[in-house]
């Protein structure tokens, strides 16, 4: 148990030494191909920026083909207004369109170097799916995730039944894309305590080349961004459930006395109440802490299919 306990403080440890060096990329390994596993919007806009700032082809994959169709149809929708506003051209289109290989066969990632899941923030799911990517991928692909709050060891845990073996935990990293991928440049890196340091080089090398900015957190309950940004939307909620003021006076002042782009209100609409409450209920019950109490109104929102602007209602009307 010693020399465990021993190799895990020293990968860490180098792990730290590495990051703070001047040449933080250099055991990074070479991305020459993508898979991205779910085709919904945060799916569907990672592999659109791969395809286009990374140049590499990505394997998108779905099980459902109607999801598929639609991730594709919005693809081309943005890239059709990015070249009817002169940003790019419509062959720097026709290229990054060429780059999109759809499927329902999650074997179809068996020869890709690093695979993204974007899934919901379904514990179980993203367990399952970890455990089959660890069956299906190359033993040297980088298997990470697009969660913004489940654990990344636990992840990591999931694809092996023998904990000494590591060698597909320490390939397991978060890749926590922030939405809309297009358009915002942050992006989190989290290991787990499996994770080895060469896979998150690999993965901050990467999400460089998308033209991102990746920011390295560790595996805590909700990460940097979402342990951040969730309570200030969940006390929002709670402020309009209790009556301290109304949706446009609550949205108002955040804009206008903060500067920030929109409120906490509309802002829970764009990223889907439903997400909102998952991530809260993470945090709630892995800190214990009942500050993260989720609101009542945003649960009941929730059961009532009021989801935000993906379902046509939330706070606001869509």
């Amino acid at each position: 148990m010693a020399s465990t306990i021993g190799r895990i403080r020293a990968l860490q440890l180098g792990r730290q030494i590495r990051h703070f060096s001047s040449s933080p990329t250099r055991y990074a390994a070479e991305v020459k191909s993508l898979g991205v596993l779910g085709a919904g919007q945060m799916g569907l806009g990672i592999a659109l920026v791969a395809a286009q700032r990374a140049g590499v082809p990505v394997t998108l994959v779905d099980s459902s083909k109607a999801a598929l169709d639609r991730g594709l149809g919005f693809a081309e929708k943005l890239l059709s207004k990015d070249v009817s506003k002169s940003r790019i051209t419509q062959e720097q289109a026709d290229e990054a369109r060429s780059k999109l290989f759809p499927t329902t066969e999650m074997e179809a990632l068996s020869e890709v170097d690093f695979v993204i899941e974007a899934v919901p923030e379904i514990p179980q799911l993203k367990f399952d799916i970890f455990a089959k990517l660890a069956e299906v991928c190359s033993k040297h692909a980088i298997l990470a995730t697009n969660t913004s709050s489940i654990s990344i060891t636990k992840i990591a845990a999931a694809t092996t039944k023998d904990p000494r073996d590591m060698s597909a935990s320490s390939r397991v990293v978060s890749t926590h894309f922030m939405n809309p991928v297009p358009v915002q440049k942050g992006v989190e890196i989290i290991s787990g305590l499996q994770t080895s340091a060469e896979t998150v080089d690999t993965a901050v090398a990467f999400c460089k080349a998308m033209g991102k900015i990746p920011s390295v957190s560790a595996d805590s309950p909700g990460f940097l961004a979402n342990r951040i940004l969730m309570p200030y939307i969940n006390e929002a909620v709670i402020c309009l459930e209790t009556g301290v003021g109304d949706r446009d006076a609550i949205d108002a002042i955040m804009k206008n006395g903060t500067n920030v782009p929109m409120g906490p209100l509309q802002l829970a609409d764009f990223i889907g109440l439903d997400t909102c409450l998952a991530i809260m209920k993470v945090l709630h019950q892995e800190t214990g802490d009942s500050k993260y109490r989720p609101s009542v109104l945003l649960a009941k929102m929730v059961d009532a299919g009021w989801l935000g602007k993906k379902s046509g209602k939330g706070f606001y009307d869509y």
